[in-house]
């Protein structure tokens, strides 16, 4: 019998004795109308099912009687699994995991603590909060006033010394007690490497240390380290560390062009086949990093294959929601793009086309999970369209910018906020916690809204990134401590033009195919990539009048003028490195010759269009 329970907990087919104890509410309108009836606090338990000392504290502190017992009679408890609810996960954020929370009736925020507080100092805080429930200081959080619609100088360059203040010259990462990919420092590292030797140094320390969170046996990224090293890891495997960690090295790989990168990408990419996808071709949430949940499990990674699995696997939550499966496609569309590995292609189409068919909401929105939402999640949504848009740069198939457009448009029309920015999510009537922008998904959305308006020529999307950026902009004039390289990173972006690259040619024509293939394995996050079929009509966004010839050929092009065609493969891609280094953020890419009025391209480019 205990080694059937033991089964049960670790397998999640059972809860723990303090779930089962305390009378759990949904967050929820009705439930906050019953604080109010009832005028008590709400106590929110925000715990993840992957988190080590979400399972500790259940088993030794919400297990207690006395802690029970404080709850019920002064409290009303809310239960909730980050990873089914985004919304609330990107509010609490900087508090878990577990996140423990407690709200007035009227949805304030009152005392927010983070992770695992032993039982005794649980009790006391409970005893505390009871007798006066008001707000502590830091509660409060204010969303920051609109700003302009791109970065002012003084923020711009806080930004930067902040970037270069927050590197660990010595170990690489972040300065911070906890070491992982801070995939947006490390990808605007990738994106001025060529041209800044500071910044290659920041990107090739920082993704060499981090191969040390990565799971010899099986693959995949463990979630972080503790102790200001690489080398104490928390075991469990979400499915946005896997996903933003593949996206990188693959991005790495094309710019530096090292074996490692490729390997670690294959690595992680092995990882979610083997032990997060599902049988229809959509992908899980995360693997836990217990096999008994609370209890330690580093032994345990030590072992081989075949030992782990005598001992037990730990639980793969099986949830399929719409932002994972959003993250997952992009990142593999992104590693076929530099790996030429078509099972990565396949991968991501098959992801998004079951997100897609499964998991539409309503008004052309997402849905995240398999139950309707009580008000839609932009992540759902934003990762999703961003995945879409990725399968449209590296096959060309119109479908997925199709997609792309429609996904853009709906979360314009339910999740804009009034000033500026996107929601994290809607509101929900008689829910009095008010939903706002989330600093993360705005950069994100930014960065979509502008690629995507490259590549339909809809001004209606350049506005939509503006907006982001209004929000970004405004958050970066406070100069609060952070580092959030994301948002220089939309701000080079809306200042320039992508890379733009062109394929003239019949898609099956094996010369053009070849083109194409130089194309999307250019390095680089902000591209334009786009192959004309005559047969299929103008381009989306028709911009460049490209000549008819007898044979398919390639260009690369900027402000309207084009480089010479490129015929061969080999010759394409020597025309994209040579003419690529004139598109970076801080190069120069032509100007206007002030004593002529007339336009002088960047060095290879063609004066006129051809």
């Amino acid at each position: 019998m205990i080694v059937l329970a033991v089964w049960l907990l670790s397998t999640g087919l059972v809860s723990p004795p303090a779930v089962a104890a305390i009378a759990w509410q949904d967050w929820s309108a009705a439930t906050f109308a019953s604080a109010r009836e009832q005028n008590k606090p709400v106590f929110l338990y925000l715990e993840a099912v992957w988190c080590h000392w979400c399972h500790v504290m259940q088993r030794q502190t919400l297990a207690r009687p006395e802690v029970q017992a404080q709850l019920a009679q002064h409290f009303v408890a809310v239960r909730v699994d980050h990873d089914a609810d985004p919304g609330l996960a990107n509010r609490y954020r900087d508090y878990g995991w577990p996140a423990l929370i407690f709200l007035s009736p009227g949805g304030v925020d009152l005392v927010k603590r983070a992770g695992y507080i032993a039982p005794e100092n649980f009790s006391r805080l409970l005893q505390l909060i009871a007798r006066d429930p008001t707000p502590e200081a830091q509660a409060q959080v204010s969303s920051p006033p609109a700003g302009p619609s791109q970065l002012q100088a003084g923020a711009r360059e806080y930004l930067l010394r902040r970037h270069d203040e927050s590197f660990d010259p010595e170990l690489g990462g972040l300065r911070t007690a906890q070491k992982f990919i801070d995939r947006d420092s490390v990808e605007y590292a990738l994106e001025h490497a060529t041209e800044n030797a500071g910044e290659r140094r920041k990107a090739l320390l920082t993704l060499d240390a981090a191969r040390a969170l990565i799971d010899p046996v099986w693959g995949g990224a463990y979630q972080y380290s503790t102790g200001r090293g690489w080398n104490h890891p928390h075991f469990e495997k979400i499915m946005r560390v896997q996903a933003g960690y593949l996206r990188i090295y693959a991005l790495a790989y094309a710019r530096f062009g090292r074996p490692a990168d490729l390997r670690t990408a294959g690595d992680l990419q092995r990882y979610l086949f083997d032990f997060l996808r599902s049988p229809d071709g959509a992908f899980y949430v995360s693997q836990d990093a217990d096999v008994v949940p609370g209890e330690k499990s580093a032994g345990y990674y030590a072992l081989d294959d075949a030992a782990r699995r005598a001992r037990g696997m730990p639980r793969v939550d099986r949830n399929r929601y719409a932002d994972a499966n959003g993250l997952a496609a992009e990142a593999l569309a992104v590693t076929y793009a530099h790996s030429g590995d078509t099972q990565a292609l396949q991968a991501a189409v098959g992801a998004l086309q079951w997100t897609l068919r499964e998991r539409r909401g309503e008004g052309g929105l997402m849905r995240h999970g398999d139950a309707a939402d009580a008000s839609p999640h932009l992540s759902d949504s934003l990762f999703v369209a961003r995945a879409a848009l990725s399968l449209y740069e590296v096959t060309a198939d119109r479908t997925w910018l199709a997609e792309a457009e429609s996904l853009a448009q709906a979360i314009d029309r339910s999740l804009r906020a009034p000033e500026a920015g996107y929601l994290t999510e809607g509101p929900v009537a008689g829910l009095p916690v008010v939903p706002r922008p989330d600093l993360a998904e705005n950069i994100a959305a930014a960065r979509f809204y502008n690629r995507l308006a490259h590549y339909s020529g809809e001004d209606a999307h350049r506005r939509r990134a503006l907006h982001a950026m209004r929000f970004l902009a405004g958050h970066a004039a406070r100069q609060e401590d952070f580092e959030e390289a994301g948002i220089l990173l939309a701000d080079d972006e809306l200042a320039r033009d992508p890379i733009h690259l062109t394929v003239v040619g019949a898609k099956s024509d094996p010369a053009a195919q070849d083109l194409f293939a130089a194309a999307v394995g250019t390095a680089g996050s902000y591209r334009r990539i786009e192959w004309w079929d005559r047969s299929e009509g103008p381009l989306p966004h028709d911009d460049v009048p490209y000549p008819k010839l007898s044979r398919a050929a390639g260009y690369v092009c900027s402000d309207g003028r084009c480089s010479r065609p490129s015929y061969e493969a080999p010759d394409y891609r020597r025309q994209i490195g040579r003419l690529a280094g004139s598109l970076t953020p801080n190069a120069e890419r032509g100007a206007t010759n002030a004593a002529t009025g007339t336009y002088d391209p960047a060095p290879g480019f063609a004066s006129t269009v051809w």
